[in-house]
């Protein structure tokens, strides 16, 4: 049964920015060594690549997380297992405030693995069951407004706490903001208990749908070359742009600002061409990389080129949660773990061989590389789009 058909009359929309404020925290924790790497690393003393690992585990386990959460909780009520997952990232950040070493970071960073990946696979099967189906399109816009604040604030003040009062600092106020999110979910998300447990062969199933192995695929390219890039960005303004803190601070502000630009509009984007959005985004962003390649060193340039990069992110993954509802609306919540899969196997992709590439021959040919992964996305949307008509 598709949940649609669950969708109540009156939206819940206290509940939907419940969601939201608790995708904001744990999009802010997972991305906070993206905006802290040069300090992260001088003060565990690694390299900058090693301590980009951070990330990669995180998004490693998330994939697990994501694909097991349906059939580890069964028939659990849905807002518990959602709180649980937020005060794993409240006690994640905790640990990673007061760890001594990169490998203490490491195990830290294993519990926000389950907590994100568990939360968005959730997410989208959650808000089908918060708004009428009329309104889904809304709701998720809203949802992912999370991720759009916490890419505007969180790594721009990442940036500013961790280079006046260090990194550590940076990581406790994330875990402060997880109790908030844990506080008002606690006394906005309704009860939701699932009507069947899932089994793990449902993975496979939706996996066989038509133009689901496809969609994947092609989003998996997609979001590594775009996590391939936001990665190493501070890396690539200090030694490219030779940014000072000050200054990669604001060009974060930037990027953060475009992707709040980028999820306004989505909506808009979408309700015109959802195959158009899907094909030209990547595309927008392979130049995007071949010109800082080619012309980056100058701040004014290399900002601007930020920014319209973070434009296209804003819209990248409202356009690709909305593709997965509309193609597996009957099993939504499997559905959801497998775009989170995807999603965090592709960030372990970008930053995991992103941070061996950028060790062994530089931020430039890291950038290439993100370029060649997101023209293999524009051209598999194109591909997926023409499927789609052909159907």
């Amino acid at each position: 049964m598709s949940l649609l058909s669950e969708a109540p009359v009156q939206p819940a929309w206290g509940a939907v920015l419940s969601m939201s404020l608790g995708v904001f925290g744990i999009v802010g924790a997972e991305f906070l060594p993206a905006s802290l790497l040069t300090a992260m690393a001088t003060d565990l003393g690694v390299s900058e690549g090693q301590a980009g690992q951070a990330v990669t585990v995180t998004a490693g386990v998330g994939l697990i997380s994501s694909l097991l959460v349906t059939a580890v909780s069964g028939r659990a009520d849905r807002r518990t297992v959602l709180l649980l997952l937020t005060l794993l990232l409240v006690l994640s950040n905790i640990l990673v405030a007061i760890a001594p070493s990169l490998g203490a970071v490491l195990v830290a960073r294993v519990l926000l693995g389950v907590s994100l990946g568990g939360f968005w696979a959730l997410s989208a099967a959650t808000m089908m069951r918060l708004v009428p189906v009329a309104l889904l399109p809304r709701a998720l816009a809203i949802h992912f407004g999370g991720v759009t604040a916490a890419t505007v604030f969180a790594a721009p003040l990442g940036s500013f706490l961790g280079e006046v009062y260090g990194w550590r600092t940076a990581f406790a106020g994330a875990a402060g903001l997880g109790v908030l999110a844990f506080l008002v979910q606690l006394l906005c998300l309704p009860s939701m208990r699932a009507d069947r447990a899932a089994r793990l062969s449902t993975i496979f199933a939706v996996l066989l749908r038509p133009r689901m192995a496809l969609g994947m695929a092609t989003f998996l390219t997609v979001f590594a070359g775009h996590f391939g890039f936001f990665t190493y960005l501070r890396p690539f303004l200090e030694t490219v742009t030779r940014a000072d803190a000050q200054i990669v601070t604001a060009v974060l502000l930037i990027f953060g600002f475009g992707t709040f630009l980028g999820n306004s509009i989505s909506s808009f984007l979408i309700s015109r061409s959802l195959a158009a959005v899907l094909a030209l985004l990547p595309l927008m962003l392979a130049v995007v990389a071949l010109l800082l390649v080619k012309l980056g060193g100058t701040l004014v340039l290399d900002a601007t080129l930020t920014g319209l990069w973070g434009v296209a992110f804003g819209i990248i993954p409202v356009s690709w949660s909305t593709w997965v509802t509309g193609t597996v609306p009957d099993e939504a919540e499997t559905g959801g773990g497998v775009f989170v899969a995807t999603a965090n196997l592709a960030i372990a992709i970008g930053a995991g061989l992103g941070g061996v590439v950028v060790d062994r021959f530089g931020i430039e040919v890291q950038y290439l590389v993100c370029a060649v992964l997101l023209l293999i996305g524009s051209f598999g949307a194109l591909q997926l789009g023409r499927k789609t008509r052909s159907e």
